[in-house]
């Protein structure tokens, strides 16, 4: 359906000379979009990283980590962890940008596109703008199970909101750099397995199930300087649950939200160019 509207578009632009322009682009993007969110509304078994395992990881490390957990000043475990499991479930699914990439590049998908006289980067644009859209629904499963789960935020609606926003800001930036891997792999699977190496650890080294605080000297300095840890840390400020720290921390540990803002955005900036110069080169003869 998607492929016939585009055509559709592509004709009109021809009859009438259209030249490329910021609404055409956004169109394609729309287009592009539309055509990833059906494919998941054929196929409901793509949302289970962000629907069934959101439920999972709570349940798990809140009754299973959290029994034997201590933190410092009789915190709440629970209130310490889910930021921590927001960030985690959204980084673990942000793999979802690159498999797919390397599915539509395997299966030729991509090469009907080319037929058509559109935006080329529409493809990676309206694939990340969709995972985006599933981000959102990881969010709201987190927070949903959270509540049920006990999590109480200790900040006003509008600081929660801004959490949220920080956590979705950098998943979408690392489904950019996800785009990277599945348009360097050949095959879905090999994308998959390249985007486990990479996303495993940068997901558990770092803070959000445990305080970096009691970690050996070496690996402490590699948490905190994970761009997951400032993302957890600045989402657990916002929410206003309990966050600790050391003595005497990295720049990252002392400013969570600005190194968190300063990572997403660094991290499109260079991820973003680069996918597209992957693409141009995967999909030119």
């Amino acid at each position: 359906m998607s492929t016939v509207e585009l055509a559709i578009t592509a004709a009109s632009r021809e009859r009438v000379g259209f030249l490329p322009s910021l609404a055409a682009r956004a169109k394609d993007v729309v287009v592009m979009t539309r055509r990833n969110l059906v494919h998941i509304l054929r196929e409901p078994m793509q949302l289970s990283d962000v629907t069934v395992q959101p439920v999972l990881f709570t349940v798990l490390f809140v009754y299973v980590f959290g029994s034997g957990m201590s933190l410092p000043g009789g915190a709440s475990y629970t209130a310490f962890v889910l930021p921590g499991l927001l960030t985690m479930n959204l980084v673990t699914s942000s793999m979802g940008t690159g498999v797919g990439l390397a599915q539509d590049l395997s299966n030729g998908m991509v090469e009907r596109f080319r037929t058509l006289p559109m935006w080329r980067a529409s493809v990676l644009v309206g694939r990340t703008v969709a995972d985006l859209l599933s981000a959102a629904v990881c969010s709201a499963v987190v927070a949903v199970v959270g509540l049920a789960v006990g999590w109480r935020p200790g900040h006003a609606l509008l600081s929660v909101l801004a959490g949220f926003g920080v956590a979705l800001l950098f998943s979408y930036a690392l489904a950019w750099a996800t785009a990277c891997i599945g348009l360097l792999a050949k095959e879905p699977e090999s994308a998959m397995s390249v985007g486990f190496v990479v996303i495993f650890p940068l997901a558990f080294v770092s803070n959000a199930l445990v305080p970096t605080l009691h970690m050996p000297s070496w690996l402490r300095v590699i948490a905190d300087w994970n761009p997951v840890s400032s993302v957890t840390a600045s989402v657990r400020d916002l929410f206003g649950n309990p966050n600790p720290l050391p003595l005497h921390g990295s720049w990252p540990v002392e400013h969570p939200l600005g190194a968190a803002l300063i990572w997403s955005v660094a991290l499109i900036a260079v991820a973003a160019p680069f996918a597209s110069f992957l693409f141009r080169r995967r999909t030119t003869d």
